[in-house]
């Protein structure tokens, strides 16, 4: 009873911000636009503006005041949304690390700018392939990604393998630390900044296009087995002679979380592959 008034709570705290977008949006944002602009237009800016800034912006104040207390099995959103599993994790350098993915076949993503961005909706809508396509901004340690890789399937944008590595250095803020002292035990013992690092990392598998449950958005759908993304990372890092050693980790119980897409899902069997780099 009582998990079933928790979850029933953190609905509620999405659906408020939802519920008071839309109001303001209706009642405000499109009737001002509609007597400037035509109809469609009017809806398309309402749109974008309740979906990619006033939704974003209420979950965000809420997340003030309800933060997640947990050892982060997953990235989130920027929204504190939880997202792709944490699955994977390489010992080296940056140096190492961006030479022996593109050694393996997996290329770098391009920085997320307005250019890079447009690029991406143009290969979407007119299936063009952009194999260094930009990543969404996931967070661990309370930052975003430091480096992301992918790995295209044929020509379709829609999908693609891809990974996003965050690196353990102790810059983190103090709230964080306990989470990273959790990750530098598995590697027995902490690194020195400038040297060999261990880097966090959440790979799964883009499949196609959908609409995030929260705010409206377009974003990727996910493949739900992140264990065989985990997996290829491993076995491509092998194949090309890259990888020194690797071990599996428990990092908990299995578990399924629902992703930030409608009607779907990830799970992950609790585990991660560490791989010390040649």
């Amino acid at each position: 009873m009582i998990d079933f008034f928790v979850r029933f709570l953190k609905r509620l705290i999405v659906l408020v911000p939802g519920i008071v977008g839309a109001y303001l949006v209706a009642t405000d944002v499109y009737p001002f636009l509609d007597r400037q602009i035509p109809a469609p237009l009017a809806f398309l800016l309402a749109y974008i503006f309740a979906a990619y800034v006033l939704i974003p912006a209420l979950l965000r104040v809420v997340r003030i005041f309800f933060r997640p207390n947990h050892i982060p099995h997953y990235c989130v959103t920027a929204d504190g949304f939880a997202s792709d599993p944490i699955n994977i994790g390489l010992v080296g350098t940056r140096k190492q690390i961006v030479l022996s993915m593109k050694k393996a076949g997996w290329s770098t993503s391009d920085q997320r700018t307005i250019k890079s961005v447009a690029r991406l909706v143009y290969s979407v809508i007119f299936r063009k392939p952009y194999l260094t396509a930009p990543f969404s901004y996931l967070y661990l340690f309370g930052r975003r990604q430091d480096l992301g890789f992918q790995k295209s399937i044929g020509d379709n944008p829609n999908q693609r393998h891809h990974v996003r590595f965050w690196m353990t250095e102790p810059t983190i803020s103090k709230s964080e630390k306990e989470h990273l002292d959790f990750w530098q035990k598995l590697v027995h013992g902490k690194m020195k900044h400038n040297k060999k690092q261990l880097w966090i990392g959440a790979a799964s598998r883009d499949i196609g296009i959908g609409f995030i449950r929260h705010n409206a958005q377009f974003a990727h759908s996910v493949h739900p087995n992140t264990d065989a993304e985990r997996d290829l990372i491993v076995s491509d890092l092998d194949k090309t002679k890259q990888l020194k050693n690797t071990r599996d980790v428990t990092v908990g119980e299995a578990y399924k979380i629902r992703n930030r897409v409608f009607r779907s899902h990830l799970r992950s069997d609790g585990k991660m592959s560490i791989v010390t780099l040649v």
